[in-house]
């Protein structure tokens, strides 16, 4: 019997379309060749550069900084430099890619979604045309890695009223204090984005701290069961004095920031999809490899029952995530629509990587395959970008036609 140390290769008819076997109903095809060739050359990176060492760096709950430079050359975000010819990619395709780094370490999928889609997305959004061409050119190359400091020690889910991070003008900078928690690539990040409630105005803004800034202080934190790779910090803004420059020119309220966190919370169902689509293929393998009473557990209805649900849990939030991308790509799309899709799309992965765990028994909980770090790491991705109660309570409000049930 094969150990399975690192995701099983695609066989069969999908191996020739470069679908993935948990794509059962071709969602991947939708994409225009050129973006797909992009894609399985992502597929292959990851397979090949991070696939044999993320195992070792999560237990290690280190982050593998030999793939920054390869995350660059795929140029995925090349787009994102002012001086770039290159246009904004769909929705679509970036959802895919999502999906990818889902599929091949949720860790690794958080550290992109940090930098490409908060971090950048951030400057994108808030930025002057200044400030884009002042950072992201060498973050668009992941020479300067990025991170967002939004949530705070005390809370969350409320962070829209109770932000206590403040900002204090002074001539030409501002006076930052205050903490944030659980903020991703922040112990080596080269700018992070942190929001501040401005004392005189009580509005929120963007501020652009740059690495190394006197009064700026990030720690590890440590003894993480999910996401190891991952480097969260606890950061502390103690007098912390940013040039009014370096203020997000763009960001004046709190539904400045809601706008970049609408567009990453689809994201992170992307994920929980690629997450999904791994763990079936490692049930699915290991269903064909592993034998008892004579034959492959495959052959037995109760474990083709779990594959059968695993993948239609993955088919039907890759179905969802998929419109919604088309939705988002013609305009059209509402808030809620993302946040239902957050919501479902978490609660099937959750369901996914526990019954990928179920059918490999024992074996499921340790590294050697794979899924221990998946059941793992599927508890952060439950949880971040807003809860599955959040979200709930968004899409509530929606269809009922207003009728909000968050506490105040």
């Amino acid at each position: 019997m094969s150990s399975a140390t690192t995701l099983p290769t695609p066989s069969g008819p999908y191996l020739d379309t470069g679908l993935l076997p948990a794509d059962f109903y071709s969602h991947a095809e939708l994409l225009s060749d050129s973006d797909r060739e992009k894609i399985e050359s992502v597929r292959e990176f990851l397979r090949t550069q991070a696939g044999p060492i993320v195992d070792d760096y999560w237990a290690r709950a280190e982050f593998p900084f030999q793939l920054v430079e390869g995350f660059g050359r795929l140029g995925l975000v090349d787009w994102a430099d002012p001086s770039s010819p290159e246009s904004r990619p769909s929705n679509l395709f970036a959802g895919f890619i999502a999906l990818e780094f889902g599929h091949a370490d949720a860790s690794l999928a958080t550290f992109f979604g940090v930098h490409t889609g908060l971090a950048i997305g951030s400057i994108l959004t808030c930025g002057s045309d200044e400030q884009k061409r002042r950072w992201l050119p060498e973050m668009s190359r992941f020479e300067k890695i990025g991170a967002f400091a939004l949530t705070e020690p005390h809370g969350g889910s409320d962070v829209a009223g109770g932000l206590r991070t403040t900002a204090r003008r002074d001539g030409d900078e501002w006076i930052l204090d205050g903490a944030k928690r659980w903020i991703g690539n922040a112990t080596f990040a080269d700018l992070v984005v942190v929001w501040a409630r401005d004392v005189e105005t009580r509005q929120v803004l963007g501020f652009v701290v740059e690495k190394d800034t006197p009064g700026f202080t990030a720690t590890k934190i440590e003894n993480k069961m999910a996401l190891r790779i991952v480097q969260n910090a606890d950061i502390v803004l103690d007098g912390c004095r940013v040039p009014e420059a370096n203020r997000l020119q763009n960001a004046n309220s709190f539904k400045d920031t809601a706008k970049i966190l609408r567009q990453t919370r689809s994201g992170v169902a992307w994920q929980a999809v690629g997450v999904m689509f791994g763990a079936y293929e490692i049930a699915l393998q290991y269903a064909k490899e592993r034998e008892q009473f004579g034959r492959p557990i495959g052959g037995f209805q109760l474990v083709q029952d779990l594959l059968v649900k695993m993948l239609g849990n993955a088919t039907a939030s890759c179905g969802m995530v998929t419109r919604l991308a088309q939705l988002q790509d013609a305009g059209v799309y509402r808030d809620e629509q993302s946040a239902l899709a957050k919501a479902y799309c978490t609660v099937r992965m959750r369901e996914n990587v526990g019954w990928a765990r179920e059918l490999l028994a024992g074996n499921g909980i340790v590294l050697d395959y794979k899924i221990g770090r998946f059941v793992a790491d599927a508890e952060a991705l439950y949880s971040y970008e807003g809860t599955r109660e959040i979200q709930t309570l968004i899409v509530g409000r929606a269809v009922t036609g207003g009728l909000s049930a968050f506490v105040r």
